[in-house]
């Protein structure tokens, strides 16, 4: 490892299956001194964090074979050094503070760049995120209070629905549209 570039030669993990998404971002990484690995499935991602555990590791939160997140627990019980940041196009707090629990340094909204991914990767600990330039709208933090009940609830829409004092058909719209900028 080089003073100049903190990750040359260290391996990162890329799981995601949007596929032009995945080979463009994986290029980008190796220009930037990673040695990548790739995977498109939650089951693909398990084994090759368990196998060969990388440094560092991107993981999309929604994949077709299930979450992204099992990927991120497995890493850490393999190599509890490894830095993850979880990507997601359906972000909440609810599923951020998971992520971070189960040992996720950062969660960063899709679309996500190259250089906004490769910075959250070599943040120092403790590096505070820079503040918004755009806070969230009221239809966002509605949103994200709806999404944190629905975790809590265990994505149960029923209990859901009534801890909201909301009728059920509506919460159902709700959840099946993607969060409001």
């Amino acid at each position: 490892m080089s003073e100049d570039n903190p990750v040359e030669g260290k391996t990162l993990l890329l799981v995601d299956d949007d596929r032009p998404f995945l080979n463009r971002l994986a290029r980008a990484m190796e220009q930037r001194g990673f040695k990548v690995r790739t995977a498109e499935t939650v089951a693909a991602g398990m084994n090759e964090a368990r196998a060969n555990p990388p440094d560092y590791a991107v993981v999309d939160m929604r994949l077709e074979d299930g979450n992204g997140l099992d990927v991120i627990e497995t890493l850490h019980r393999a190599n509890r050094d490894a830095r993850a940041i979880v990507l997601t196009g359906y972000g909440n707090i609810a599923t951020a503070v998971t992520a971070v629990k189960l040992g996720a340094i950062d969660y960063l909204a899709k679309p996500a760049d190259a250089d906004a991914i490769f910075n959250a990767l070599i943040a120092e600990p403790g590096t505070k995120a820079a503040l918004p330039e755009n806070p969230m709208s009221a239809d966002r933090v509605r949103w994200e209070h709806i999404q944190r009940v629905y975790e809590l609830c265990n994505r149960n829409v029923s209990e859901t629905a009534r801890r909201l004092n909301m009728h059920r058909r509506t919460l159902q719209r709700i959840l099946a549209k993607r969060a409001p900028r």
